[in-house]
């Protein structure tokens, strides 16, 4: 496969270092301001639809926005300017970290077990079956594990720390995240229809959409679509998966450090792999276990939440400025066909095991 190659623009003096960097931060507040004001006018849209949460999500709106500020700094030669401002592994590192206030333990476990074994036979399954079929299509290593986490996870979130603990480009992200909401909102409409077409309960319906769309936004709005108790246990579907990004991410970062980035000459001893181990999983974790003991009040959530969508609003802005054009041309079809295999293989065995577990054997419901 060839390497898609971001262009490194050329260095910044320290003289303009301050002033690039405030300007810079401006105009990504502006640009994040721009990105939300366009996601509720998105989410009023579908409002209007009978769909009460905007499955359009806007890490997609924030790229493009990115992109366009791309072109346009490059045009008027205000780019380099404002590069210090662009730090989107900072951003993304942030969010991250903030995710886990929404991820609490216990709301899952006083559910019912159902959506927990879903979630480890879906995430397991589907991550490894992606893997395999990069792996015979000759995806880069940091491809493949950003693809495998985002189908089998819960999409751009997974996707980004999968990219976080690998290393990944940015432009594989962007690629990944597009194709992640390309295809969230087509099974989004179809899967409500097919459910009641093949005569699944709604229990059942909605652990089918938790366990297969890959966008938290679009499977509540699956659910939405079927029936309010099909949106409730597709949402403790899809949080359920979400528990397992940190755990993903550590697996990730471990196996990069020991087989696919060791040096075969350098002997992998613990003070390397925890250089070269990302802080941020450790932060994920801990927020996400103060969480599950209680010590955040709602109203705190809140904030952390509006604080995770706004850092990775900035990330995903910042991955559209420093997108090198044609980047995402250079990779080809491949990474589609996987991404589309891989999706159907997930459909089918959702399916499977949202009929077993909450339909033969009924460990779960509403």
């Amino acid at each position: 496969m060839t390497t898609a190659t971001v262009s490194t623009p050329a260095p910044v003096s320290a003289r303009h270092s301050w002033p690039g960097l405030v300007f810079g931060l401006i105009l990504l507040a502006v640009f994040t301001i721009l990105v939300a004001e366009l996601d509720l006018a998105i989410a009023d849209f579908f409002k209007a639809q009978g769909v009460t949460r905007n499955p359009f999500e806007f890490p997609l709106t924030a790229v493009i926005i990115g992109l366009a500020a791309n072109g346009l700094l490059r045009l008027i030669g205000l780019y380099t300017f404002i590069r210090p401002a662009v730090r989107t592994e900072l951003y993304l590192k942030i969010g991250l970290v903030v995710l886990g206030a929404r991820i609490s333990l216990g709301d899952l476990l006083a559910t019912g077990a159902g959506g927990l074994i879903q979630a480890f036979i879906m995430v397991a399954s589907v991550f490894f079956f992606t893997w395999w079929l990069a792996g015979r299509f000759n995806l880069a290593p940091t491809l493949k594990a950003v693809m495998a986490s985002a189908v089998s996870i819960c999409g751009v979130s997974a996707a980004i720390a999968a990219a976080g603990s690998v290393m990944a480009k940015k432009e594989e992200v962007t690629y990944i995240t597009a194709l992640v909401i390309l295809t969230a909102l087509p099974l989004m409409v179809l899967m409500p229809p097919l459910a009641d077409a093949m005569g699944l309960s709604p229990v059942v319906a909605g652990a089918w959409f938790g366990g297969n769309i890959d966008t938290t936004a679009a499977v509540v709005g699956a659910g939405t679509l079927h029936s309010p108790e099909a949106q409730q246990v597709a949402a403790v579907v899809k949080l359920s998966q979400n528990v397992l990004i940190g755990f993903v991410a550590f697996a990730l970062a471990l196996y990069f450090t020991l087989r696919v980035e060791r040096d075969p000459n350098q002997r992998p001893s613990p003070a390397i792999i925890w250089q070269r181990f990302p802080k941020f999983v450790i932060g994920f974790v801990l927020v996400s276990a103060l969480a599950s003991a209680g010590a955040f009040t709602p109203e705190l959530v809140k904030e952390m939440n509006r604080a995770y969508e706004w850092a990775f609003a900035l990330a995903f802005i910042c991955i559209g400025l420093d997108f090198a054009p044609g980047a995402l041309r250079e990779m080809g079809w491949r990474p589609i066909l996987v991404y589309l295999g891989a999706t159907v293989f997930n459909t089918v065995l959702a399916l499977l095991v949202a009929s077993v577990i909450f339909g033969t054997l009924r460990l779960g419901g509403a």
